[in-house]
């Protein structure tokens, strides 16, 4: 048995992965999916203080609270930033890292700095801070790579304003252990946005691919769950 424990992207809540916990569970996982502080049942707490460090805090301290070790933590897309951060915080409990369709930062870069067409969305935040969802477009691109009406609709259900300071506070990594952490990168190569550009990934660091867009978690949640569980059975 392995503990998950999944964070969820810019602007979504835990319920994103709603679909995937139960495949998880059935295969005798433990599995961990909460939302950060702003979004689903933290919605509440939405502020213009809240940033990285915010998202950083609730998941190491989740994992000190539930006295979790040997943690498969997945990070999806904004999330990258946030498993980064956790793991220079507590790398002895973490056994894997899993990058999902994610930004995957160097010591002290931000959100902006990984992925700078990220600036174009702080320009247009709303009070200077709270930075709307984007949009839907045509397929294949959809919202967030999800086309299906129903599954929009459900994902729009979902989805709150992102905090600027999230995409401004850099993040620090050089915890020599902390990179030492195994790691795998799981690609979404189906409806990839324009501006969107992938770091190449270090030599020795494991890369899968899935045919869909971005909330993988959502278009393709058996073939997702078949990744994250071959991922925790690796030496």
């Amino acid at each position: 048995m392995a503990t998950f424990l999944l964070v969820h992207g810019a602007w979504h809540s835990g319920q994103a992965w709603d679909r995937v916990v139960p495949l998880l569970e059935s295969a005798g996982h433990r599995v961990l999916a909460p939302s950060l502080t702003g979004y689903g049942d933290k919605a509440h707490l939405l502020s213009p203080e809240v940033g990285l460090v915010t998202h950083v805090d609730d998941i190491a301290g989740l994992i000190d609270d539930e006295r979790l070790d040997d943690v498969v933590l997945v990070g999806h897309s904004y999330a990258g930033m946030v498993i980064s951060g956790v793991a220079q915080r507590v790398p002895k409990r973490i056994a894997h890292l899993v990058f999902l369709d994610a930004m995957v930062p160097e010591d002290g870069e931000s959100a902006v700095d990984v992925l700078p067409v990220t600036k174009r969305l702080l320009d247009v935040a709303v009070d200077g801070w709270r930075v709307p969802p984007m949009p839907e477009q045509p397929p294949p691109l959809g919202l967030f790579g999800v086309t299906d009406p129903q599954d929009v609709a459900w994902l729009r259900s979902m989805l709150s304003d992102h905090p600027a300071r999230c995409l401004q506070e850099p993040v620090r990594l050089d915890d020599p252990a902390a990179r030492a952490i195994p790691r795998t990168h799981l690609h979404c190569v189906e409806g990839q946005p324009a501006g969107i550009t992938r770091r190449p990934v270090p030599e020795g660091e494991r890369v899968r691919e899935l045919p869909t867009g971005h909330d993988c978690m959502i278009t393709m949640p058996v073939e997702l769950t078949g990744l994250l569980i071959e991922t925790a059975q690796r030496p």
